[in-house]
């Protein structure tokens, strides 16, 4: 029979509070009763549950882990997953579990993260940005519960958020065809209702403004940062008059589909266009050929996430939001001149 915590108060002739203060260290108890709490705990091999560790700390080390939006990554996205493991191996070393929320019966109005967040007792959350974002989301980034947003700004008491500096992205690309005699330059973007990719948009045209080169309406399409999207918008790209000498992808997985397009119509990359994603998903390096893309360090967006969201649980709030440069990696896909 397993015992509780209950068990053990009664056998020791004290509350459940002093079992649990107890067990977590807590000062206010004298030696004797220590000892004997200690004693009924190693003579019936108590295993501490998880209620009775957090009963007097009231802190769970649980993070909430929370794919936000109607249309979320999940698991599958190359970047996303790679920027969670990071933030996993990190809050693990701090001493924390993640707890994964489903959202999908939220558009039945059956359930706010704030409540479950709150029935779990976990001590922040960690919240990665999708497509049209649930309100749920912004009332838990207003509560008095850590969160620390990826790719979404989020605004509260005991809230930031983390992305890389995407209005720099465009930049970097189009100063690299530039610096190299490119001047005729397709793009194809993420949804445009998206923040990360309005951001990325709006690079990629003052980019070209500032190097005084057309952005020209035929050669600039739109996709949801999927490979089957950038695809499309790439077969549609060599359906007009005149080709383009390069396309820029805001996306790895976008880019990828651009260059099937490309092959598929008989063209080479980067002889005939030259190609550059964004990302730098592990695929890229194994592309044919390898892709150019703007890498964001993944790496540093989950440890940064890990930190930043650990100093908001210690009741650190003075933690602004932080912006990480991006950078180009030259691969095959491209010619330097």
């Amino acid at each position: 029979m397993d015992l509780t915590i209950k068990d053990i108060a009664k056998m020791a002739g004290v509350s459940p509070a002093t079992v649990s203060k107890t067990i977590n260290n807590y000062g206010g108890i004298s030696e004797a009763t220590r000892n004997k709490v200690y004693k009924i705990i190693n003579d019936t091999k108590y295993q501490p549950t998880f209620s009775a560790k957090s009963l007097a700390t009231k802190k769970s080390n649980l993070i909430g882990l929370i794919y936000a939006g109607k249309i979320n990554v999940d698991f599958k996205h190359p970047f996303f997953n790679e920027v969670v493991n990071t933030f996993k191996k990190t809050v693990g070393a701090q001493g924390y579990d993640l707890l994964l929320f489903s959202n999908e019966k939220f558009y039945q109005g059956e359930s706010k993260y704030l409540e479950r967040c709150k029935h779990f007792h976990v001590d922040g959350c960690l919240i990665i940005a999708g497509d049209e974002i649930e309100e749920a989301v912004h009332e838990i980034a207003k509560s008095e519960i850590p969160c620390i947003g990826i790719d979404l700004e989020l605004e509260g008491p005991n809230s930031s958020y983390i992305m890389t500096d995407n209005a720099k992205i465009g930049l970097k690309v189009v100063e690299y065809f530039y610096l190299n005699q490119i001047r005729n330059i397709a793009y194809i973007g993420g949804k445009q209702d998206s923040l990360v990719a309005g951001i990325r948009n709006q690079g990629f045209v003052d980019a070209m403004e500032q190097f005084g080169l057309p952005v020209k309406e035929d050669w600039v399409k739109f996709g949801d940062f999927f490979e089957e999207s950038g695809y499309e918008a790439m077969k549609e790209i060599l359906q007009t008059k005149e080709l383009p000498q390069a396309v820029f992808a805001a996306s790895d997985m976008m880019a990828l589909g651009a260059l099937k397009a490309i092959k598929e119509k008989g063209l080479s990359v980067p002889e005939d266009i030259q190609l550059i994603g964004c990302d730098d998903i592990e695929a890229c390096r194994y592309s044919d050929p390898p892709l150019t893309t703007v890498k964001q360090d993944k790496q540093k967006l989950g440890k940064l996430a890990a930190t930043m969201l650990n100093d908001l649980i210690l009741d650190n709030n003075n933690i602004h939001p932080v912006k990480v440069d991006p950078e180009l990696v030259i691969r095959s896909s491209s010619i330097e001149g």
